[in-house]
């Protein structure tokens, strides 16, 4: 099997290395239109690289295209790819771009049009997804995500990379993350009150922080923290109801359930210690399981094993909600 790689960067080399774990037989090719980042996937993956599509000399061969490039430039890559025959996974669009023409190809050749949405692949989410469903009680959620943008990319400035693009800024893109597996759990936002302002010294053209109250169709509602200025890498959740009370501070370990019987916050388990994959250098949260997670579910569609838990589909909603709350 051969795939292509499109877009070189953190997100491109972490898919490498997590195709390599899924299947070491793949033959990874991988394209950027840098030459530096060519050459440092070249020595680190010994893999070929290239500096676009057409430069591949074995297109006919390849079977699917990761496309791990900034969110402006995805829909017509999406496009050339599907337009090669190759079943396509995207990372987060953030706008929704070609999103009709796009899905209208790739059902017309019967390719997989596959989109990433991590956070639903955690276990933590899985797992507060069970209790929920299980109570089916209203209740409420305070959840907050924020981490200094300047801290993001620390080997490049915040302004060169796509989070500086008003378009598909910092806020916009924890919204991406978040929004949908808040949506999934507690149902489709049926009222909205949205407060933003800015309050550091970055340089941005989008405010940097929100605060966003939600209504939820299951009678849920939740207050979402969102920000690009908190200097401590932060994800705190908590929700509460007559029969539920779960907390999560975002990393592997820090999932808690209070048991009214014995009156304590008991520790929930959700990963063995030797399934935690961590990569240095990223935040106390950031955890590859999930990301390798959504390559499996990737080939388990193609195969016409699984469907999806995400699409574009659904993120045309979570696009419109986003719109709706920048407005």
């Amino acid at each position: 099997m051969k795939i292509v790689v499109i877009g070189l960067g953190s997100m491109g080399k972490r898919r490498i290395r997590l195709l390599r774990q899924f299947d070491n037989t793949i033959e990874i090719i991988g394209i950027d239109s840098s030459s530096e980042r060519q050459s440092l996937c070249t020595s680190e993956f010994q893999i070929h690289t290239y500096g676009a599509i057409e430069q591949i000399s074995e297109k006919s061969e390849i079977s699917s295209a990761f496309i791990c490039t900034s969110p402006l430039s995805h829909h017509l890559i999406i496009r050339q790819c599907l337009e090669q025959g190759w079943h396509v996974f995207s990372e987060l669009n953030l706008v929704d771009i070609g999103y009709t023409e796009n899905l209208a190809l790739a059902k017309e050749k019967g390719l997989t049009l596959f989109l990433s949405s991590t956070f639903l692949y955690r276990e933590e989410i899985k797992y507060i997804t069970k209790e929920v469903k299980e109570n089916q009680s209203k209740g409420n959620y305070l959840y907050h995500v924020g981490q200094y943008l300047p801290d993001w990319h620390p080997w490049e400035h915040y302004s060169n990379f796509f989070v500086g693009d008003k378009r598909t800024n910092g806020c916009r893109e924890i919204m991406a993350i978040e929004l949908p597996w808040l949506v999934e759990i507690f149902g489709k936002v049926i009222d909205i009150n949205v407060r933003k302002d800015s309050m550091s010294s970055l340089n941005l053209s989008y405010p940097d922080n929100y605060l966003i109250s939600l209504v939820h169709q299951s009678g849920y509602k939740g207050l979402f923290a969102l920000d690009v200025v908190s200097r401590k890498a932060v994800r705190n959740f908590e929700l509460f109801s007559e029969n539920l009370y779960l907390s999560w501070d975002g990393t592997p370990q820090g999932l808690s359930k209070y048991v009214f019987e014995t009156k304590r916050e008991e520790h929930i388990t959700v990963y063995n210690d030797n399934c935690i994959d961590k990569q240095k250098g990223y935040s106390r949260t950031i955890i590859e399981n999930a990301y390798y997670q959504e390559i499996v579910a990737f080939f388990e569609t193609i195969s016409g094993q699984e469907n999806p838990i995400y699409s574009f589909e659904k993120d045309l909603q979570i696009i419109a909600l986003m719109n709706m709350i920048e407005e």
